[in-house]
């Protein structure tokens, strides 16, 4: 549901504005329906990580769920555009609450030498939702309403509750003490910066209001953030984020990976899906459908990659799961032309699915094998955070660099994506646009080669690992009944 909200809105844009803001011109009301819904599910996520640790996971997953569930119900009985956007930044806070104790649980629950067939069904659930979200939202859409894209959330968080506070297990606690001054400079500090960055194109990288300019806020954050990171470096009590995690390479690197994964999953759909609708002239459920290749194979082989990284180096199937994707992004360049047979571009997405079974899952894997129980809900956090704040950096450069290669290929006509939007090009433009787009793809491709040459610096995991895991466990397991014996006494 996480995933699939990030993505199903934008099918949905037109219709919400159809609805709920018909008397203006400007599309940029109706674009903070995304944005409340990311910066309310970015900024918290290094503190909701730390309350898994501290309450544990299952019952602020469970809290999380509600929320979600409750406000995706709000969302979809909202009247106004006002209330939509409130509703859905409480939906992201919910998502907030839910993201960083996925991982925190499979971490505690799985031995290191099993983590990797679990943490591989976590990872196939990202190539899936990559086409959920936009199939279901132009079926929802055209079907019942856009409403209905939010409706479509209750059912299913009922049912996963259930599940999860039937199956899930109470997993025992550490008593964290929280570090405010590193919770409020870090919400500062990352509001800024994602804030900035999201809404950088709108305000053409110019003033915001008064003297205030989109690059002031930005910078204003990486120094509240920088001032950040000296706090947790001094602090005498538990930092918010423990930086002694980022002693485990392993974990560094991960987090550095997972940057650029982000970075790369989040721009490659737009100059991807506005070649294929506005070129193209394919609907968004067409375009849509043809992604089923790579959701279906990522699907497939995650969970046996999973397994297959229990037993072997994790470069073996990062490596080539990260050039697959990048390559997969090079061959779509070279097919977005205006006469290429539309069923070719299956054969990239089968590609990028082969590749996203060695990226998503492995990569988190090994980014928590080495770390702490006590310290799984931090570390999820920051892994989550990391991945986030990727893409919101390759959401504002993706639309800035397809603005320049319009501007390059189509002089004058660097509008011509938003001008044409909903329809398809004149057949005048469709050459110099498809090129554009091309040159654009092109961006994500080169950026996810940094995550190649990140990983290639990964060490093979400690054999030693599952019994320090069954250790930490009893610890953690034998301090909690400390703490509940003295409790009962007192």
């Amino acid at each position: 549901m996480i995933l699939v909200d990030t993505t199903i809105v934008s099918v949905a844009n037109p219709a919400i504005k159809a609805a709920l803001d018909p008397d203006t011109n400007n599309l940029d009301n109706v674009v903070w329906v995304t944005s409340a819904y990311l910066l309310a599910y970015a900024v918290p996520l290094l503190i909701t990580g730390r309350l898994g640790d501290r309450f544990g996971p299952k019952r602020v997953y469970l809290v999380g769920l509600v929320v979600f569930t409750l406000a995706s119900l709000w969302c979809g009985f909202s009247g106004t555009l006002e209330m939509l956007i409130l509703a859905r930044a409480v939906q992201g806070l919910g998502a907030a609450l839910m993201t960083p104790q996925t991982m925190a649980v499979i971490t505690r629950t799985f031995p290191p030498d099993r983590r990797g067939a679990a943490m591989g069904l976590w990872g196939a659930t990202a190539g899936v939702a990559t086409l959920v979200g936009p199939l279901a939202g132009g079926l929802l859409v055209d079907g019942f309403g856009w409403e209905w894209i939010f409706f479509i959330n209750v059912p299913v968080g009922i049912v996963a509750f259930i599940m999860a506070w039937v199956f899930v297990p109470n997993l025992p606690t550490h008593p964290h003490r929280f570090d405010m001054l590193g919770v409020v400079l870090s919400a500062v500090g990352l509001f800024l910066i994602v804030f900035g960055l999201q809404e950088g194109e709108h305000y053409d990288w110019g003033v915001i209001w008064g003297p205030i300019t989109v690059w002031m806020l930005i910078l204003a954050g990486v120094i509240v953030m920088g001032i950040f990171i000296w706090t947790q470096a001094r602090t005498k009590n538990e930092p918010l984020v423990p930086l002694e995690l980022f002693k485990e390479r392993n974990f560094a690197i991960s987090n550095l990976a997972i940057a650029t994964v982000g970075f790369t999953v989040t721009s490659m759909s737009l100059p991807l899906m506005f070649y294929i609708q506005l070129a193209r002239g394919l609907t968004p459920t067409q375009a849509a459908l043809l992604l089923i290749p790579m959701a279906l194979l990522t699907g497939v082989l995650a969970p046996f990659a999973g397994k297959l990284l229990d037993r072997t180096d994790p470069r073996f199937l990062l490596v080539p799961g990260l050039l697959l994707v990048s390559g997969s992004l090079a061959w779509y360049a070279s097919l977005m032309s205006a006469d290429t047979p539309i069923w070719m571009f299956l054969l990239p997405s089968a590609m990028m699915g082969i590749g996203n079974a060695g990226m998503w899952g492995p990569l988190a894997t090994t980014a928590t094998r080495n770390l702490p129980m006590s310290q799984a809900g931090a570390g999820a956090g920051i892994y989550n955070t990391t991945r986030t704040v990727g893409s919101v950096i390759g959401s504002a450069a993706i639309a800035a660099f397809m603005q320049s290669r319009l501007e390059a290929n189509l002089p004058g006509a660097g509008d011509a994506a938003g001008g044409f939007e909903g329809g398809t090009l004149p057949d005048f433009v469709v050459d110099g646009f498809s090129t554009a787009m091309a040159q654009a793809i092109l961006l994500p491709a080169a950026t996810l080669l940094i995550g190649v040459v990140a990983v290639l610096f990964l060490r093979r995991p400690r054999a030693s690992g599952d019994a320090e895991w069954h250790a930490a466990n009893r610890a953690l397991a034998a301090e909690a009944a400390a703490r509940d014996s003295a409790d009962a006494a007192d």
